[in-house]
């Protein structure tokens, strides 16, 4: 099940025209602040299946960067990094590596990582099988 906000899926007029991708208060990965809500966008670079022992819980990190963009600067890889966790959910539908998402709600900081609990999301677009 997708859940859409109707703030993600009716941009405003002119929204994406001038803006590129990204529309008007898309926060870009890597400028996210350590707290607060936010809508941003990103490709997902990989999930986490739990056992079945542990608590229900599907992550997945997602990332700014596009898929083999190279290293910058001394090797260190520059792209913003986000984590997203669907609490008492195994599997969300739709969400695997290569998938573009548009994401809203509350960030927080867990593990030293931005990180997004439940959030409403859109899937913007996927990556065809190769």
């Amino acid at each position: 099940m997708v859940r859409k906000s109707p703030r993600l899926a009716d941009p405003a007029p002119g929204d994406g025209e001038s803006t590129g991708r990204r529309g008007a208060g898309i926060t870009p990965l890597s400028q996210l602040p350590e707290k607060g809500r936010v809508v941003c966008q990103g490709r997902i670079e990989s999930v986490t299946y739990l056992p079945p022992d542990q608590a229900a819980a599907f992550s997945a990190i997602v990332s700014d960067g596009e898929p083999g963009r190279p290293l910058s600067g001394r090797g260190r890889d520059q792209r913003g990094r986000l984590r997203v966790v669907w609490l008492g959910r195994r599997h969300v539908p739709g969400i695997e590596a290569g998938t573009e998402l548009r994401l809203e709600g509350m960030l927080s900081r867990s593990k030293g990582m931005p990180t997004m609990f439940n959030p409403r999301y859109e899937i913007l677009s996927r990556q065809e099988n190769e």
